[in-house]
């Protein structure tokens, strides 16, 4: 019989890695069942984290599945933190006739790819429309970019196969709630395309850009096979409305001197992510109901990853071969601010996001082996729809707008990105004291933290592109946070500017049904403003799916 276990806490040997072998996983669970280890088979990971409380001395926290073939009293079992485990499945709901029309999907991210996948694998043909390129295609182009500064504005960071989160840091927890599995499906639809088998059990899942762009191909071709359509380099102009319903959308055939493309559908999903900010404006002026929601905007900062590895698994594990330390930070600002880290990247790389002409913004993204010098992390503050100026539904995109061009200029209107040392952002910021966090260890003494990345920066004073009151309330945070990882609020620590895409400014209203106001259009996914990360959109996405189908 199948049971699962939890809590499996085992002292870790640094010099062994972190990840118990499986033999000591028996014996583990042998002990804690009372029960020779020869009725134990089939032993596997289900979940495992780190427990750095008790620093230096750290531990392996396992959940496990096994098959035990002795019977366990039920005592035991609840000492045990034991159950028996039901293996269930994520079932995609039958549609007793086929669409009359090929459900239309607008956007390749998260989103638009899990619900493409779940429509193809249940023979609903799906159609995919992209403004970007492929992958690879996509991905040199990038690489062009942070080399030449050669902007393309349909294809870049934000925009191509896969959405902006094929160039993160790949991260896949979430805290939402899903007693139907589109999580655990997800991951294994990731790992059956490519992915590295460790995110079904790992405490913080993260997949990596160099895996996204290969998983994001793959699970391509499998939508192909079973009868989906992609159309890349295909840009939304608008969508076809008659009568209040959905019947088509507009499109321009960037590879064919922008030709016209009408697509018949009834069944239209708009999976766009929170840059399409083109987009935004066609659906307002189409009468498709929205409103301005509350975002957050900072800056990205970076220190050495050993001084993270250092405060969160002790200086002693320094040598030891642990995964890249991360860190989730959050501070309550005087001036009433909310101030957090987001989206952060251990052993990553600082990137540039631009997506519009005149305009940049920065990003971060990791490899699988986040094995770079850096680690970085966005560093924003609250903002709502009452600092946006107006009550426009898009005012929050102009508030955005505006500080991007501010960080395009200062730095220079090249596209390079602008960056200040932390000890200078500050001065320039407040002339409040504050003592420095920095012991005499010669392990923190630096005359300069070198960026990972591969834009061109250019040093600028970085409150120029920042309101006020994020400003201040980004320095009171960083001050903060210096208390809790030792280095943080480093002199040298390096900011990059700035970073505004921390979510949609934008909500697309949506019933209950996850039907806009214009039937047979439903809003998904980031930019629509249900979601926040790849997890969380790749889950809005099936459900979208799903609603389309019942």
């Amino acid at each position: 019989m199948l049971f699962k276990v939890a809590n499996i806490i085992l002292d870790i040997q640094p010099q062994k890695g972190s990840l118990h072998s499986e033999a000591e996983l028996t014996r583990a669970l042998s002990k804690k069942l009372r029960i020779g280890p020869q009725y134990i088979h089939g032993l596997k990971i289900d979940k495992y984290s780190i427990d750095a409380r008790k620093k230096p001395k750290l531990k392996g926290v396992y959940t496990v599945i096994a098959d035990i073939t002795q019977a366990i009293d039920t005592n035991t079992l609840k000492k045990a933190n034991a159950s028996i485990h039901t293996p269930k499945v994520y079932q995609f709901p039958n549609r007793n006739e086929p669409f009359s029309k090929r459900p239309l999907i607008i956007g390749s991210g998260p989103a638009g790819l899990f619900a493409a996948y779940v429509l193809a694998m249940n023979g609903h043909r799906p159609i995919v429309i992209e403004q970007g390129d492929e992958a690879s295609i996509r991905r040199q182009k990038i690489q062009d970019f942070f080399k030449t500064g050669q902007f393309d504005s349909y294809s870049n960071i934000q925009f191509g196969e896969g959405g902006a989160g094929t160039f993160s840091d790949g991260k896949l927890n979430t805290g939402v709630k899903d007693k139907f599995l589109r999580k655990q499906f997800i991951l294994e639809t990731f790992v059956e395309h490519g992915a590295d088998p460790s995110i079904l059990y790992m405490n913080k899942p993260h997949v990596g850009t160099d895996y996204l762009i290969k998983i994001v191909e793959n699970m391509r071709k499998t939508i192909i096979q079973a009868g989906g359509s992609y159309y890349f380099n295909t840009f939304f102009e608008k969508p076809i409305i008659q009568e209040g319903k959905i019947i088509g959308a507009k499109c321009l055939d960037l590879n064919n001197e922008n030709a016209k493309i009408d697509i018949e559908c009834d069944h239209l999903i708009l999976a766009i992510g929170h840059s399409s900010r083109h987009t935004f404006e066609s659906l307002y002026n189409s009468e498709v109901h929205m409103e301005a929601k509350a975002f957050a905007m900072g800056l990205r900062i970076e220190h050495p990853q050993e001084w993270i590895n250092a405060a969160q698994y002790g200086f002693e594990n320094l040598e030891y071969d642990f995964p890249s330390a991360d860190y989730k930070l959050t501070y309550q600002a005087s001036n009433g601010r909310g101030v957090y880290s987001f989206c952060m990247c251990p052993g990553g790389y600082v990137v540039n996001g631009a997506s519009e002409e005149g305009r940049v913004v920065c990003n971060g993204m990791s490899l699988f082996a986040r094995n770079s010098k850096n680690a970085n992390s966005a560093i924003i503050a609250t903002v709502t729809p009452e600092d946006f100026g107006n009550s426009s539904p898009l005012a929050g995109i102009d508030f955005q707008r505006k500080w991007e061009e501010m960080a395009y200029k200062i730095a220079g209107s090249d596209y390079s990105l602008p960056t200040q040392d932390y000890v200078n952002f500050r001065k320039d910021v407040t002339s409040s004291s504050v003592k420095e966090s920095i012991s005499d260890k010669a392990f923190f003494q630096r005359d300069i933290i070198e960026s990972t990345c591969q834009n061109p920066l250019t040093d600028s004073p970085l409150k120029a592109c920042l309101p006020k009151a994020i400003a201040e309330a980004l320095v009171e945070g960083i001050d903060y946070f210096g208390g809790i990882i030792e280095g943080f609020n480093h002199p040298k620590a390096r900011l990059i500017g700035v970073e505004t895409r921390t979510s949609s400014p934008v909500r697309i209203l949506r019933n209950e049904q996850g039907m806009s106001n214009i039937a047979g259009l439903y809003p998904s996914g980031e930019g629509a403003g249900y979601a926040g990360g790849i997890m969380s959109a790749a889950i809005d996405g099936i459900k979208t799916a799903e609603n389309i189908v019942q």
